[in-house]
This record gives C-alpha cells, structure tokens and sequence, in this order.
C-alpha cells in the first residue's frame, strides 16, 4: 500500500510549480514590453526636450551678451560728439596751452565709464590722455585720426594690438573757424564683456564684418578666423575641448549626446557694423539629466515588479486583510478630505468678503485723491475770479463798463481753464492721450505771470525775470506746461510768506535742454526724499494738500524732462524744469 505513494511527485516540486501561474507569467512579460518601450520613448523624448532647452538658453544668452554689447558701443558712440564741443579743450587747442587738459580728461573718465581719452593735436601729436604715458605719442597714420580728420562725424576703428587681441575706439575731428584743431578719442573697454562670458558659456567668440575673430572667451583665438581657430586644441581649457569634441564627432558612437552631435553651435547677427556671435555649447549635461531620469524610472518599474512579486506570493486572506486596512484608511482620509474642502469653503467666502472691502475701500481712496486733486488745482483759479470779480464790481460802481467786460472775459478764460484742469487730472490718473505740439516757454511763462497777476500784486513780490532774446521752443501740451509753471511759481510765493522783502528770480535758458529755473528767497527746503511724493506738504491746514509738485514731477516726467529742486547758495529754494528742446523743428538728440 505503502509502494505507490514513494512514486509520487514530492509535495515542494508540486508547489514549485505551481509558484507563478502562466497568466501570472504572461502578465509578467507584457509587463517587461511595456517597461522597455516606455524607457525607449522616455529616453527620446526627453533628449529632444532638453536638447531644445539648452538650445532656447543658449539663443537668449546670445541675445543677451549681443544686446549688452550693442548698448555699450552706442552709449559711448555720442560721448566724443560731446567732447569735441567741450569749450575748454577747443580753447587749450587754440591756444596750444595744455596743462590742465589732461586733468579735464581725467574728470570725464570715471562718469564716461570709457577704457582711456586721448586728445591729439592737429599733426597727430597726444597732448592729453588719462593714461599719461601716452602723452607725447604721434598718430598721425592711425586709421581713428587719419579717418576723423577728413570725416565729419563719429568714426568707429578697431585697431589690432601688438601684444594680441584689439582696440576699439570712437574718434571725431574738433574745428573752429580756423579748421582743423585737433581729434578727441575715446577708446571703449570690450574686454569686460570676455570676462563676464567666461565660465558662463563654453565658447563665445565675435567676428566683424571680415569674419575677424575680434572678441572671444580664448584668448589665442583673437585675430584669426573661425575656421582657423577652431584647429587649435588645449586640453587644459574647457573650451578647447568642445572644440575638439566638435571636430572629432564623427569618431563618436552614432546615439552619442544627440544623433552625433558633441557641440551645439549657435550664431547671432549683431547690429553693429555687421558684426556675428557665435557660442558654442555642449552637450554633456542633456545626457547626465536623461540618465537621471531614466534610472528613476527604471528603478520604479523595479519597484512595482517587486512589489507584484510580492503580492503573488501572499495568501488571499492576507490580501484581503489589507483590502481592508487600505480601506479604513481611505475612509479616514475621506472623512479628513471632507474637513479640509468644509474648512476652505469658509475660508473662500472670507476671502471674498475681504476682497468686496477692499474694492470699496480702493474706491473711497481713489475718489479721496481725486477731490483733493481737483481742490488743490482749482483753488488759483476759484482766487483769481473772486479778484476778478471784486475788481468789476468796483469798475461798475464807477460806470467803467468797457473796462468791467475784460475783468468778465478773464473770468471766462479762467472758467474754461478749470475745465482743462479736470481733463488733465483724469490723465493724471492714467497716462496719455494728449497731442503735442511747439510751445514757444516764453509765451507759456507770460501767461502763466498773468495768472498769478493778482497774488503777485497782493504780495508786493518783487519778480525777476531773464529770458534769452531768441525764442525756446519745446514739444508739449501748453496747457499742462502752464500748468507746472503756475504750482512752481505759487510755492515760491508761499515760501516767501515770512519774508519781509519776497523776490521770485525766473530765468529761462537754452542750451543742449531748454531750462527754466524758478528761484526764492524763502527757508529752503529740509526733506528731499519725500518731496514730490503725493500728499507731502510743509504748509499750514487749508494752505495745500502736497499734490501740486508730485503732478508738476508726472507731468515733465511725461513731456521727457526732469524736475530737479535744490536749496539756494544763500537761502531759499531754487527748482529746475529740464525739457528737451527744439531746433529747427527738430526734437534734439540730447
């Protein structure tokens, strides 16, 4: 009875096999497919994905480093135009008296921000330089003197250094009746723009018109073309490998970085002289950020093959049991999910409570400035007419009607500059919207004294006024230009209230900007950081709300001027309201 059962299979070789079912198995492969696609397609995906990030980065640092480099060749383009008018070194030219010239350089250079000055003589001879050993040195076949000399205007020369590498230079030619005085040259400082790339990128280089390497991140690389740079190979520089990378790619394995691509070559135009960048960027760190990736998700697809392992060889009851307990769990986090979305509903209608009130509350403050605004602004005109008006019921009693009508016509112009007023503080809420045109200053400041006339004359304030013969034009809206000159000249008035001989100085100039200056001989001035703030004042209740000079401030802001304020020499308060002027119907470049 006993024989049979010996030649049976033992009961561990049944349950080994019976270990992983064949849909278990099957289930098993599938799950293998679909690991290996999904890697293949993770893999392919996101090398495109951060090959084209690199590549975005590397265009917009281009643009960057080219922007950078446009705007420090034009910021020094106008500063020899500026030099060559300088009337104290016209004067040492003329009269071959050159021994504060060089101090006068030396004053420019730092505000300039320019690598050297140099003012050469008519035969080419430096007689100035903020560089002093220089001075003596003779440029007479230099390109920058030679070609300033016969040019009328800026010339830009790039002149290859002896020791490596090159100089940039503006130069420009300084005349006087005479002729030929001298040239001024001012040499710009690219070098910087080397350094700042250097580390940031693994290759930059710049190269002219010529395909002239002028600027680069290798030095050996200046002065030689792009081809001819690319030969040279230094094992010590990181830039140097790339460039070897690049040159050696086809050796590479085909699926190396990006379908054999080592090195990513970027080039931009600059919009200097037809100048090109180029940057050269690797691609070593897209394969170290894809490996990363991938080996995340490879060791998940580990994970979950574990854990299906593991779930194969529980028992039901144990699966079951944990059912369960995940159960419970997801219940509590159910009950505790509920909580959470309870509590932020409360908290989004707080919200919007909080946010109804703050609308009104921005409303309420708005209307607050606006009618401050419109007091403050309205207040000389509203003086003026009760001035006016008195003036005419005087007139009538005395049976002067025809002289009565003109006090009436004033106060009509007064009345439809209160309406301009309230046009003009609506654009000081929001910007625009006015046409320009030339105003001549000395109109706008006469009418503007006429309407201060009468607190001019109730004050007894001595008025000064110096006005050049020819007229200054500048582009603006007369009636906001007036506007600013009517809140100067009251603050003057008001700061003279406890003098006992007011004087108001008005001068008007023009030069590179057309100027007017508005001086007093009041107390002065004590806080500047919060004096064209709105609502700052020094006055007394009732006197002013502090709104006229943070208007004045947005409307010259506005017309492309500044609005300046110091304290006097002696005493008082001087302002300056600086415009740009007009020549010949032309808005100047200044």
């Amino acid at each position: 009875m006993n024989a049979p059962q010996t030649h049976k299979t033992p009961p561990e070789k049944e349950t080994g096999s019976r270990t992983i079912p064949w849909g278990a198995r099957l289930a098993l492969l599938l799950f293998m497919g679909v690991a290996a696609v999904t890697v293949w397609v993770t893999n392919q995906q996101l090398t495109h994905r951060f090959t084209d990030s690199t590549r975005n980065r590397g265009e917009l640092r281009l643009a960057l480093y080219s922007g950078n480099l446009v705007s420090e060749l034009r910021r020094h383009a106008i500063v020899p135009q500026l030099l060559a008018r300088d009337q104290t070194l016209i004067a040492a030219l003329q009269s071959q008296d050159f021994s504060l010239s060089t101090q006068r350089l030396l004053s420019f250079i730092d505000e300039i921000g320019a690598n050297s000055i140099m003012l050469m003589a008519s035969d080419g001879r430096t007689v100035a330089a903020t560089n002093r050993n220089r001075l003596g040195e003779n440029h007479r076949n230099e390109a920058y003197f030679v070609d300033a000399a016969r040019a009328r205007s800026t010339v830009f020369s790039v002149i290859k250094r002896e020791v490596g590498g090159y100089r940039f230079t503006y130069s420009r030619r300084m005349v006087d009746t005479s002729g030929l005085l001298g040239v001024i040259v001012i040499e710009v400082d690219l070098r910087k723009f080397e350094r700042a790339w250097a580390g940031v990128s693994d290759a930059v280089m710049v190269t002219d018109s010529k395909g002239n390497i002028v600027l680069a991140t290798e030095a050996r690389w200046r002065g030689l073309k792009e081809e001819e740079a690319l030969v040279l190979q230094t094992p010590e520089s990181a830039i140097q490998r790339a460039i070897r990378a690049t040159a050696d790619w086809s050796t590479l394995p085909p699926d190396a970085y990006l379908q054999g691509e080592a090195v990513m070559r970027l080039e931009n135009r600059v919009p200097f002289q037809g100048w090109r960048m180029t940057s050269f960027t690797t691609f070593a760190s897209i394969r170290e950020k894809v490996n990363a990736v991938l080996a995340l998700e490879i060791m998940g697809f580990a994970i979950l093959l574990a854990l299906a392992f593991y779930a194969l060889s529980r028992k039901t009851a144990i699966r079951m049991a944990l059912f369960q307990r995940e159960s419970a769990e997801l219940r509590v986090l159910n009950a505790r999910l509920q909580r959470e979305i309870a509590e932020r509903e409360r908290m989004q209608k707080t919200l919007a409570v909080a946010e109804q009130s703050l609308a009104q509350s921005s409303k309420l403050a708005a209307l607050g400035e606006m009618s401050a605004a419109v007091s403050h602004e309205l207040n000389q005109p509203l003086a003026a007419m009760k001035t006016y008006l008195a003036g005419a019921r005087l007139l009538l009693n005395r049976n002067r009607p025809d002289e009565a009508l003109a006090s009436f016509g004033r106060i009509d112009d007064l009345i439809e500059r209160m309406g301009a007023i309230t046009r003009q503080l609506k654009s000081y809420a929001r910007k625009g919207g006015d046409a320009f045109s030339p105003v001549n200053l000395g109109d706008a400041l006469a009418s503007s004294l006429s309407m201060m006339e009468p607190q001019l004359r109730q004050r007894h304030v001595k008025i000064t006024r110096i006005l050049p013969e020819d007229p200054v034009f500048v582009m603006a809206d007369r009636m906001r230009l007036e506007q600013v000159m009517v809140n100067l000249l009251r603050n003057a008035l008001d700061a003279t209230k406890s003098v006992e001989e007011p004087e108001v100085e008005i001068l008007l100039a023009a030069g590179e900007t057309a100027t007017l200056t508005v001086r007093d001989n009041g107390v002065g001035i004590e806080d500047f950081g919060s004096l064209f703030d709105p609502f700052y004042t020094t006055k007394q209740a009732g006197d002013g709300v502090g709104l006229g000079l943070a208007i004045s401030s947005g409307i010259v802001n506005d017309l492309g001027g500044r609005l300046a304020a110091r304290n006097g020499q002696k005493n008082g308060a001087v302002f300056e309201m600086q415009l740009p002027i007009l020549v010949d119907g032309i808005e100047a470049a200044e």
